[in-house]
């Protein structure tokens, strides 16, 4: 009897990834480390509308937007810039915002993004298709390749992930046309900064834009049809945004709702349901999004959608078909980038055999890129009536760094179960809460209690000390 050979049998596992966006990259890059032959079909770009035309610039206009206010704040300091005028006279400059130049950067900084991107998924041996893909079956994508899609390719892969993200909802009485009537996707070709920029929808792409608009210096409207802005959201977030809001000078119209939109000779006229009307230079509509999934085969591989037409998932990110995975925005699950990079590896990891973590909604980190942010994870105030659950609530204005830095606005919030004490959420208002809410975050990941968290050394002066501040004041009495 002859031994059995010392090597395994190995079949090449072949993984075909539908769009390139954050999870189509991440799922690429985790299949070809686990050893798969991978190839990733994007038809504008890697890295996907979120890293050409939807994250990278937005946040970076913010940036440049922060940039404008720490500038224009910084007398409050004692920092003041002169001039020397006639006779020695000193003369205050003016702030001024070059859109076309910071528009120019921030594709630019795009543009260089998805070139690394791409990089990083070549140097790892993953093939790039450039075209329009579809599913046929559940075992193979076709791609038209060619002009007009006269050239095709055909790709049949053990494990399909469909990450076609999604695109700005558009309305019949608001038809974007790219110069006056904008999409979040088509801000970036403006020369000139808005003289008033009327902003439809108060959801977080609506209240990010608002906010950068108004810190570049633009006169802004902003329509919400809500009682209040970022409805949803955690409401004492949302009522410090708001004030300072009005307080920058934008008009805030809550309880309204925009019926049309028109184009005017020399701007946009915006009529509202009431019968009032608003003119501008320019609008943006920001009401949602529609997922890409609509003629790419889906229905006949046999991939249940849900009724708006995202891809049904669950934890693992696995559809109605046991072989095809969809990530991102144009699944039922959350819309943001890191979640979506997080369904792409853990889509690949349980297709390939490798440890999965299912994913859990409670547990994700969110930020809204407003100024101030506001970060939040786990479970919201909104969610104790269903919970015995604890809140404190600490102004940020009582931190000395925060005096420090002339900061009046925002607070730390944490959540904690009753009797044990432990974290299950948080909110942060504050510059740079994206940072600030990751302890917070791991604490709810690792189910530390307040206690836990308080003894945590923060530095002294820092915002974080806020964290600990915070954690200390819901110390719970142990008598036993």
């Amino acid at each position: 009897m002859e031994p059995m050979s010392s090597t395994p049998f190995e079949r090449t596992q072949h993984v075909a990834v539908l769009g390139g966006g954050p999870g189509g990259y991440e799922a690429a890059l985790a299949a070809a480390q686990l050893g798969a032959e991978v190839t990733l079909v994007e038809r504008v770009g890697v890295g996907g509308s979120a890293v050409l035309t939807d994250v990278v610039p937005s946040k970076s206009l913010i940036a440049t937007a922060d940039a404008a206010v720490a500038i224009a704040e910084a007398s409050d300091l004692g920092v003041q810039f002169y001039a020397k005028g006639d006779k020695g006279k000193p003369l205050k400059p003016e702030i001024a915002i070059n859109l076309a130049a910071v528009n120019k950067r921030l594709l630019a900084l795009a543009g260089q993004q998805s070139e690394d991107m791409r990089s990083t998924l070549l140097e790892s041996g993953v093939r790039i298709l450039s075209g329009h893909g579809r599913l046929e079956g559940p075992n193979a994508i076709v791609v038209s390749t060619g002009p007009g899609g006269t050239d095709f390719d055909r790709v049949e892969a053990d494990t399909i992930v469909v990450s076609v993200g999604a695109s700005p909802r558009e309305l019949d009485t608001a038809k974007p046309d790219g110069e006056r009537i904008l999409t979040w996707t088509q801000l970036y070709d403006m020369k000139a900064l808005p003289e008033h920029l009327i902003v439809v929808g108060s959801g977080v792409t609506g209240a990010e834009f608002a906010s950068a608009y108004m810190n570049l210096g633009a006169k802004v409207t902003l329509i919400s049809s809500r009682d209040q802005v970022l409805p949803g959201e955690d409401q004492d977030a949302a009522r410090v945004l708001e004030k300072v809001f009005k307080r920058g000078g934008m008009t805030v119209l809550s309880k309204s709702r925009a019926n049309t939109v028109e184009r005017t000779e020399n701007g946009v006229l915006v009529t509202l349901s009431d019968g009032r009307t608003v003119e501008g230079s320019h609008c943006l509509m920001a009401v949602g999004s529609i997922p890409n999934t609509a003629d790419i085969g889906l229905g006949d591989a046999g991939v249940e959608l849900t009724e708006s037409g995202h891809v049904r998932v669950n934890k693992v990110a696995r559809t109605s078909v046991p072989n095809i995975y969809a990530v991102g925005d144009c699944t039922n699950f959350f819309p943001l980038a890191s979640v979506a990079s997080m369904q792409g590896r853990t889509a690949v990891f349980h297709a390939l055999g490798d440890i999965v973590i299912p994913l859990e909604k409670v547990k994700i980190t969110s930020n809204i890129f407003t100024a101030p942010e506001i970060a939040t994870v786990g479970w919201g105030e909104h969610d104790l009536e269903e919970m015995d659950g604890l809140v404190y609530k600490l102004p940020l204005a009582a931190n000395p760094r925060a005096k420090m830095m002339g900061i009046k606005d925002g607070f730390v919030k944490i959540i904690a179960r009753k009797g044990s004490g432990t974290v299950i959420g948080g909110v942060i208002v504050a510059p740079k809460a994206s940072e600030l809410i990751y302890p917070i975050a791991v604490a709810v990941e690792r189910r530390l209690t307040v206690d836990q968290v308080s003894r945590v050394f923060a530095a002294y002066p820092s915002l974080s000390s806020s964290i600990t501040d915070a954690s200390r004041a819901m110390h719970l009495v142990n008598i036993s």
